[in-house]
């Protein structure tokens, strides 16, 4: 569920179902090296440089003694650490929800109004500020993406990740 999520919402292509263990060339690991991300996730990362990938498919067997060195708690730290230095979803997210809300507290205006003309009681006592609350939330969340979309793009740039990555230099 994990990989089909962070494939959706990331601009990288992570390969499906991949792991850590992987034979990299000498020019991968040196952009890897070159990068200077404090929290690394490889699987996006060696995906992000753009060098050819071949997968090879293997079943892993059983687990025959011990347990697992990483549990749920070191999973989720992974996950959100893929989620944060590969997406703006989660940001844009809290735009949509803003939208949303707002774009709902337009259409409720009218309706209140009219029904309170036509002197249904239904919407008698605190609609107003309810109305007032659910659109001032969803501004307020509408700001809070606009801001998020800019720090995301000033954690980019403090990823300091390459411009570009060149495979061959020419020769002279």
């Amino acid at each position: 569920l994990f990989y089909r999520t962070i494939y959706r919402i990331t601009d990288v292509k992570i390969p499906l179902d991949t792991g850590d263990f992987r034979l990299m060339d000498r020019k991968v690991v040196n952009v890897m090296n070159n990068m200077r991300e404090c929290h690394r996730f490889l699987r996006g990362m060696s995906a992000w440089v753009g060098f050819k990938q071949v997968g090879v498919e293997y079943k892993r067997a059983a687990r025959i003694s011990g347990e697992t060195k990483y549990p749920f708690r070191k999973m989720l730290r992974l996950a959100i650490n893929a989620v944060t230095g590969f997406s703006y979803f989660p940001l844009q997210v809290a735009t949509f929800f803003g939208f949303a809300s707002a774009g709902l507290a337009i259409i409720a205006i009218p309706v209140v109004a009219i029904l309170r003309l036509a002197g249904t009681h239904f919407f008698e006592g605190q609609t107003t500020t309810l109305v007032f609350v659910l659109f001032l939330g969803g501004v307020q969340l509408i700001s809070l993406g606009i801001l998020g979309e800019y720090i995301g793009r000033l954690y980019d740039e403090a990823k300091g990740r390459p411009l570009y990555i060149v495979r061959e230099a020419p020769e002279d």
